[in-house]
């Protein structure tokens, strides 16, 4: 039982301290400042996980509880908006993507085991490429250069599919284009990456080839390419209606990626249209590579997700420094839910257990008990009721 202790410092438990305090001496973020690193965290974590959508909004509500502050887990005290807003453009943004990287690390091996809906392949580590965009004012964050004049912040991400957690995150402008970010991931051997067509670059595919790497991703209707085998041993019933190892003919993708492609085409059902996937895994049925891919949409959910439910979309701050914080702390409120969903064996889902811990973080619930969900009450048919009539 909890013995009256608030949901927030409950929450926290899980926090590993030490890490981040490693970080801050790391990069001497304690330096001449009036809040430390530490109590900076629990502000934002706070703010994240109760859905404040401002700095204003996180002093505010610390200050109407002004006198159980303590007991909330917050011993600093109140803390004006100010002061957090100067703290985060200033704070060097690398002792949260430090702490971030060790959830990241902690978490992950936790839904190692989770299934991957109509893929069987035990062992395997099956990851989503891809990136979102956060809109934001070109007057306010200046270097966050976008198209047409407008200011955007990428968040490109690597999703483990086993729990939709994230394995790596880049941060860039809304103007770098997806496919650089395969130059700058740090592939696992052995590992299947899905990703869109907006990641054909067939240079940055051979890196991942000769890494010991296996992709799976969608053709171009441009694409220029020869048969070099082809199987007949298909089964239309299931949707596959074509299988096929190709060699590129195109001058330039054909020097890029000079060894053999397997293509695999797959008839949707509901829309009528064939869908043509590309990969270099020459051993894995049709039906699965098409239904890895399908698994991709794992990661539009992720991003959905922490739009809705944590606070990114109203930006904190607009120095590059201000985002790249606000980002970090997003990820480890969210890494830190899914720690303790899985460390509590909670049948619920991860964006329940963020509801329920957001209405009721500042209330003294036992935290085990608000997220084990109760047993559907039964009704006995067989009473004799009285009847009025």
């Amino acid at each position: 039982m909890s013995r009256g202790k608030y949901l927030f410092p409950q929450v926290m438990d899980y926090y590993p301290s030490w890490v981040f305090d490693k970080a801050v001496k790391t990069y001497n973020a304690d330096y001449h400042v009036r809040v430390s690193s530490s109590a900076m965290c629990r502000y934002l974590l706070f703010g994240q996980l109760s859905g404040c959508k401002s700095l204003n909004d996180i002093s505010l509500v610390l200050k109407a509880h002004e006198k159980h502050l303590y007991q909330m887990g917050f011993p600093e005290g109140i803390v004006d908006s100010s002061s957090l807003s100067r703290a985060n453009e200033s704070r060097d943004y690398r002792i949260y993507e430090d702490l971030g990287m060790w959830l990241i690390k902690k978490v992950g091996p936790k839904y190692a085991k989770e299934h991957i809906p109509d893929v069987y392949l035990p062992g395997w580590e099956v990851f989503a490429i891809d990136s979102t965009t956060i809109s934001c004012s070109i007057k306010l964050a200046s270097w966050a250069l976008g198209k047409y004049s407008k200011g955007g912040v990428k968040m490109h991400t690597v999703l483990n599919l086993r729990g939709s957690i994230p394995d790596q995150i880049y941060i860039t402008d809304s103007r770098w284009h997806d496919s650089n970010y395969l130059d700058v991931i740090k592939p696992n051997p052995w590992a299947i990456y899905t990703m869109d067509k907006a990641y054909l670059d067939f240079e940055a595919l051979y890196k991942l080839h000769k890494a010991n790497c296996f992709f799976v991703t969608r053709a171009k209707s441009s694409l220029r390419y020869e048969v070099v085998e082809r199987n007949y041993n298909i089964n239309e019933a299931v949707g596959i209606v074509g299988d096929c190892v190709i060699r590129l003919t195109g001058y330039k993708s054909k020097m890029l990626y000079p060894e053999n492609l397997r293509m695999a085409e797959y008839l949707d059902a509901e829309s009528g249209e064939v869908i043509t996937f590309i990969t270099n895994n020459m051993d894995l049925g049709s039906l699965v590579i098409a239904n890895i891919y399908r698994n991709r949409w794992q990661i539009e959910t992720f991003f959905k997700w922490i739009k809705q439910n944590l606070t990114i979309k109203a930006l904190w701050g607009y120095t590059k420094n201000a985002v790249q914080t606000q980002l970090w702390v997003a990820i480890c409120a969210y890494l830190l839910l899914a720690w303790i969903k899985v460390d509590l064996k909670s049948p619920l889902s991860v964006t329940e257990f963020a509801t329920i811990v957001e209405v009721s973080i500042l209330s003294k619930s036992d935290l085990r008990e608000l997220i084990h969900a109760p047993e559907p009450l039964t009704i006995n048919q067989d009473v004799n009721e009285l009847t009025i009539f």
